[in-house]
């Protein structure tokens, strides 16, 4: 579960996105260098092997740490983008590109926003998407929709099977896992899985939060947040937290945490990104990167504790190793 927001504005674009997954699925920040590939080569995506581009763009990825694609990232171009979970009333593919594939595939071929929307589309139109998306079981499977953006516009993308629509953005808007573009959510949405994910709850939620003015800090703050009854975590023996927009976990049915968060401030000529590299928004600080200078972030994680990733919640960390209290670089406060 996921939510992703934007801004557009006549002087830039910002852009800001939870990764909500399994409480144990780490993920990691990843930079690919710019790079040429011999005419004929393939690229092995998470489920599927596909023809490779000649040229593939730098890109900085947040990406689950088994997946081959990525939650959110950034390309050398200023281009961002983010996906969301969404349940249709169509079976997902067994087999297919994942939601995440596709977020890398864009930014890996695509120059600009709306260059990227076409990447997706046509790779959707192509190859299908599906494959299990659970890191626990691999049984979930699920379309998605996208917010696509560079310093001068952002596209919702919305997908069904090989079906999509899109829509430029024109001043703020936010999506979760749910379809919201209307018609095409009406034709596809399962209202089931979408009212169990609590998808239209946080969008509801999110929508109100974020303002026309809104800058990075202040998206880092709706990222951070429980809800309207403040600070402290709401929770329901179903499904945890999902109504939350900061997730911590522990339902007994449907479950997430946020894994990761990410916000860029995209201009024309400049693009600024932060990034947590670490579970929980609200007790993490977002430490900025960029997509040509790669950071050492020490010992990649995994589904476990190794006692060395900086992904493993700080808190976890200070409760066994008080020498982490003397690392302000990886442990920040709401």
């Amino acid at each position: 579960m996921c939510d992703t927001m934007v801004i557009v504005r006549p002087d830039g674009v910002v852009f800001a996105k939870n990764s909500d997954r399994d409480a144990n699925e780490a993920q990691i920040l990843e930079w690919q260098p710019r790079r040429s590939h011999p005419a004929g080569s393939t690229v092995d995506c998470t489920y599927l092997t596909i023809r490779q581009n000649r040229e593939t763009n730098a890109v900085l990825l947040s990406r689950p740490y088994w997946m081959w694609g990525a939650e959110m990232g950034a390309n050398d171009h200023g281009v961002v983008i983010g996906n969301e979970a969404v349940f249709t009333r169509g079976r997902a593919q067994p087999v297919g590109l994942t939601g995440m594939d596709l977020v890398r595939l864009a930014l890996e071929r695509a120059a600009g926003a709306e260059a990227a929307v076409a990447v997706i589309t046509s790779l959707l139109e192509a190859h299908g998407q599906g494959g299990g998306c659970d890191h626990e079981t691999r049984r979930l499977r699920y379309d998605n929709s996208y917010i696509v953006a560079d310093a001068q516009r952002a596209f919702i993308l919305e997908s069904a099977g090989r079906r999509w629509a899109v829509e430029e953005v024109r001043g703020r808007r936010t999506i979760s896992n749910a379809l919201s573009l209307p018609g095409f959510a009406s034709e596809h949405s399962d209202r089931l899985y979408t009212a169990v994910a609590c998808g239209r709850q946080r969008q509801t939620r999110t929508s109100e939060l974020v303002r026309p003015e809104d800058g990075a800090r202040a998206l880092m703050t709706v990222l951070r947040d429980h809800g309207p009854g403040g600070p402290e975590i709401p929770y329901r023996a179903f499904n945890g937290s999902l109504a939350s927009v900061c997730m911590h976990g522990g339902g007994l049915v449907a479950s997430s945490v946020t894994t990761a968060s990410w916000v860029s401030d995209l201009r024309p000529g400049i693009a600024r990104h932060w990034a947590t590299g670490t579970a929980g928004p609200c007790c993490a600080l977002f430490k900025p990167v960029a997509v040509d200078e790669p950071l050492d972030l020490g010992r990649r994680p995994v589904d476990r504790d190794d006692g060395e990733s900086l992904w493993v919640t700080p808190f976890f960390h200070m409760a066994r190793n008080p020498e982490w209290w003397s690392r302000p670089t990886f442990i920040g406060f709401p």
